[in-house]
């Protein structure tokens, strides 16, 4: 995806609003010279987050203590889709270079990671941080729908379709910037930082059970069929 790619998404509110306000400024840029300059990150994430599909977002460390457990974490589909999750430290690089950046006005960029992972290999490299061989269910993204329909736009508009971004234009206005962090010394960082602050290692029940009904839910179906 380039920063020309139309702009489209039928099933998620939080996209729709956001392409929204996008229009809105440019159109302030264009007739009023609104200075706008707009970035567009992928998934980033920093010390307190463990960036995960399905994990709960406020709640991360949700994701941490089921493999610590042994139990079953939820992928959608077969896991193969292709996916871009970014460290904070990478994102500022970019971020930074465009601030008080004249040339920037009226334009979008994608700051992003260059590094492109499946989530089952997303999955996998969290696990490794913490030592643990996580158990992955690979559960078809329209059947966690049927099961959890508020989870539409999140896989069916976002997560569950392959996705790499084209960095190419962040990196012509900015030429210091680049992503420099790998996910699997990112999420070290996270998961070591969190272990040293059990505060906020917090935990989302509503999550824990969600998971559980699904597992559930997809054994029978499986069973049935």
């Amino acid at each position: 995806m380039t920063e020309s790619t139309p702009l489209a998404n039928p099933h998620w509110d939080y996209s729709r609003n956001k392409i929204a306000c996008e229009e809105r400024l440019m159109r302030a840029y264009r007739e009023e010279g609104f200075p706008v300059t707009i970035v567009r990150p992928s998934l980033t994430y920093g010390d307190t987050q463990i960036p995960l599909v399905l994990n709960s977002w406020q709640k991360s460390y949700t994701a941490v203590d089921r493999m610590v457990r042994g139990q079953k974490l939820i992928v959608p589909g077969d896991g193969t889709s292709l996916w871009v999750v970014t460290h904070n430290t990478d994102f500022a690089k970019g971020f930074v270079g465009l601030l008080g950046h004249q040339q920037s006005l009226g334009h979008a960029f994608h700051i992003t990671s260059d590094e492109v992972l499946t989530w089952d290999q997303l999955f996998r490299i969290v696990g490794a941080a913490i030592g643990v061989e996580p158990k992955l269910v690979h559960i078809p993204s329209d059947f966690i729908i049927a099961c959890v329909p508020e989870k539409r736009g999140t896989l069916i508009g976002d997560k569950s379709v392959s996705v790499v971004f084209d960095n190419s234009k962040i990196k012509r206005f900015v030429p210091d910037f680049r992503s420099s962090k790998p996910f699997r010394i990112g999420i070290q960082e996270s998961v070591n930082w969190l272990r040293e602050h059990p505060d906020q290692q917090n935990l989302n029940p509503q999550v824990d059970e969600t998971f559980e009904n699904v597992i559930a839910a997809w054994r029978k179906e499986r069973a049935l069929g």
